[in-house]
C-alpha cells in the first residue's frame, strides 16, 4: 500500500513539473471568441462553426494560399464544359462511423445543399443544377449556367462531404448537440457543452497524414481580455482573436507568440432597409454622413486593421479599396438629407444591435453619441451571438454591427454573400435588380477585363446606395504558446489544425 501510495505521489510530482505543456502534447486546447451554432455544414455561414466543420469534414477541393485548387477528396478533376465539372473520387476514405465514401454521398451532400435546408449558405449553392453519379468514385457536377465562382466555392464549408446514412438517421437534429456530426476529416467529434466548449479527437483512420496530437478542445471565451489571460496563465495553447489592447501583451511575453496577417474581412453598421425609416436612401446616407468613422476606428482599434473604402477587401481581387477618398463625417449634410426625407431625427428612436463582442460594443458605443450630435436618440442592445444572429433573420433589428469574411476569396462572395436578395446573410434586406444583375453577370465571366469593370462599377454603387456603413478591415491576429508550432491564422479566418504539432 506504501508503494502505491509513494508511486501515485511520484508520478503526480513528474506530471506537475512537466507544466501545462505536458496536457500540450496529446491535447491542443483553444480559445475561440464564439461557441458553433452548428456543426451541420450547410445550416450556417458563420465563422465558429465554419471552424469547427472545417476540422470535421473534408471537400471535394481544397484552395492553396494563394487561391489555387489543390486535391481533397477528390482526386483530379476535369472541366468537361464552362457548366460540368467531372470528378474523380479517392478510393477508400472512410467516414468516422467507418462507412467508405462513394459517389452517393457526394451527390447527397451537394444536393442536400441546395434545398431550403442550405439557405445560409444559397449564395454558393445557387447554380448547381445536379449531380449525377457517373460509376461508384466518380460524379458529373452540372451547374444551371456558367459560373466562374463557383469551382473555388467547392472547398468551402457548404460543399463539405457528410455521410449519408447518417444524416438520413438523424433528420432534423443532426448537427446539434444531440446528434454527432459524421464527416471524414481529420478530427471525429467527441462531446459539446453548448456555449462552453467543444470536444473532437483525431481520427485514426484519416485517409491523409493524421493529427499530431489526439484531442482538440475549443472553448468559447467571448471577453477578449480573459482569452488573453487563459493563454498567459497555460490554461490555453491558441487563443484568437487578441484585441488591439493585448497585442503588446503577448508580444513582449517570451513564452507567447504573435501571429499578425491580412484578413478578408468587412465590419459594417448594416441598416435594415425593410423597415422604415430605413428603406429610404436618404436616411441611410444621412446617418452615413452623421458618423465619423476615421475616429470610431482610432478610438476602438488605434493602429490594428483600418477603415475600408469599399465592401470588398483591398485582400480581394478587383477591390477599389483605397481608391476612394476616406469618409468625412458632415453633420450639416446629414441634416440635410434628414429634411429632405421629410423625417425630424428626433422623432426617432432607434437600436443598434450587437453581438457581446467587446470592440463592436465599443463601436456601437460611439455611434450612439455621434447619431445624438444629430439628435436622433439611439438604444443600444447587446445580445448573445446564437440569439444575435436568430433576431437578425427575423428581421427585428433597425441597425446592426456585424462582420463579414469571404471564405472563398473572389469578389462574388465578397458581395453576394451580404447583399444579393436572395442571401441567407442578406441582413440589411437589400433588393435591389441592379446589385442582382451586375452579381450574375460577374458570376459569368471569367477573370479578365471584364469581370474586373463589373465588380468595380458595382462597388461605387454599393457605395452610393449605402446598405451600410464600413467599419473596420480586421487583421488575422491569434496568440499562441511558444511549444506549438504549424499554426497559421487563415486570411479567411477559418483557422486549421491539420499541421499544427506540439514541440516537446
Amino acid at each position: 500500500m506504501k508503494k502505491g501510495f509513494l508511486a501515485l505521489l511520484a508520478l503526480i510530482f513528474v506530471l506537475a513539473s512537466c507544466g501545462p505543456g505536458l496536457a500540450a502534447k496529446d491535447t491542443l486546447i483553444v480559445a475561440d471568441q464564439y461557441d458553433a451554432t452548428t456543426m451541420d455544414p450547410i445550416r450556417h455561414n458563420d465563422v465558429p462553426s465554419s471552424r469547427a466543420c472545417s476540422a470535421l469534414y473534408d471537400t471535394l477541393i481544397f484552395l492553396n494560399d494563394d487561391g489555387s485548387p489543390s486535391p481533397g477528396l477528390a482526386e483530379q478533376w476535369e472541366f468537361v464544359s464552362d457548366t460540368q465539372y467531372k470528378m474523380t473520387l479517392r478510393k477508400d476514405v472512410k467516414f468516422h462511423n467507418g462507412e467508405t465514401l462513394t459517389a452517393e454521398d457526394v451527390k447527397f451532400s451537394l444536393e442536400r445543399a441546395a434545398t431550403d435546408l442550405g439557405a445560409p449558405i444559397r449564395t454558393y449553392a445557387q447554380n448547381l443544377a445536379g449531380v449525377d453519379i457517373v460509376d461508384p468514385n466518380t460524379v458529373l457536377i452540372r451547374l444551371k449556367k456558367a459560373d466562374y465562382s463557383f469551382f473555388p466555392s467547392l472547398a468551402h464549408n457548404w460543399a463539405s462531404i457528410v455521410n449519408r446514412k447518417a444524416v438520413e438517421a438523424a433528420g432534423e437534429s443532426y448537427g446539434t448537440v444531440s446528434s454527432a456530426p459524421v464527416g471524414t476529416g481529420p478530427f471525429k467529434f467527441v462531446s459539446w457543452e453548448k456555449g462552453d466548449k467543444y470536444t473532437l479527437e483525431r481520427f485514426d483512420n484519416f485517409w491523409g497524414e493524421k493529427a499530431k496530437f489526439r484531442t482538440l478542445v475549443i472553448r468559447s471565451i467571448p471577453e477578449p481580455t480573459n482569452r488573453t489571460i487563459e493563454l498567459e496563465t497555460g490554461a490555453v495553447d491558441i487563443a484568437y482573436p487578441i484585441a488591439p489592447n493585448d497585442l503588446k501583451r503577448i508580444r513582449e511575453n517570451p513564452k507567447l507568440v504573435l501571429f499578425r496577417g491580412p484578413q478578408t474581412s468587412v465590419t459594417y453598421l448594416g441598416f435594415n432597409a425593410a423597415k422604415k425609416p430605413f428603406d429610404d436612401v436618404r436616411i441611410r446616407r444621412g446617418i452615413k454622413a452623421a458618423l465619423d468613422t476615421m475616429g470610431i476606428h482610432a478610438a476602438v482599434f488605434r493602429d490594428f486593421g483600418k477603415v475600408p473604402t469599399s465592401i470588398i477587401s483591398n485582400a480581394i481581387k478587383y477591390s477599389t479599396d483605397g481608391q476612394a477618398k476616406p469618409h468625412v463625417r458632415d453633420l450639416d449634410l446629414a441634416k440635410k438629407l434628414f429634411a429632405d426625407a421629410g423625417i425630424d431625427p428626433k422623432t426617432l428612436k432607434v437600436q443598434i444591435w450587437t453581438n457581446e463582442r467587446k470592440d463592436r460594443v465599443d463601436m456601437a458605443t460611439i455611434i450612439q453619441a455621434q447619431l445624438t450630435e444629430l439628435g436622433l436618440a439611439a438604444e443600444i442592445k447587446v445580445l448573445e451571438w446564437g440569439a444575435y444572429l436568430e433576431g437578425l433573420k427575423k428581421k427585428e433589428h433597425d441597425m446592426f454591427i456585424l462582420g463579414w469574411v469571404p471564405s472563398v476569396p473572389d469578389p462574388n462572395f465578397a458581395v453576394a454573400g451580404l447583399l444579393e436578395s436572395t442571401s441567407g446573410n442578406n441582413y440589411t434586406f437589400t433588393n435591389d435588380e441592379r446589385t442582382d444583375k451586375a452579381l450574375a453577370a460577374g458570376r459569368g465571366v471569367p477573370d479578365g477585363p471584364e469581370r474586373e469593370k463589373i465588380y468595380k462599377e458595382l462597388q461605387a454603387y454599393i457605395d452610393d446606395l449605402t446598405p451600410m456603413v464600413y467599419l473596420f478591415n480586421a487583421e488575422a491576429v491569434a496568440g499562441v504558446q511558444n511549444f506549438v508550432k504549424g499554426f497559421n491564422p487563415k486570411p479567411n479566418d477559418v483557422h486549421s489544425f491539420r499541421e499544427t504539432y506540439i514541440e516537446e
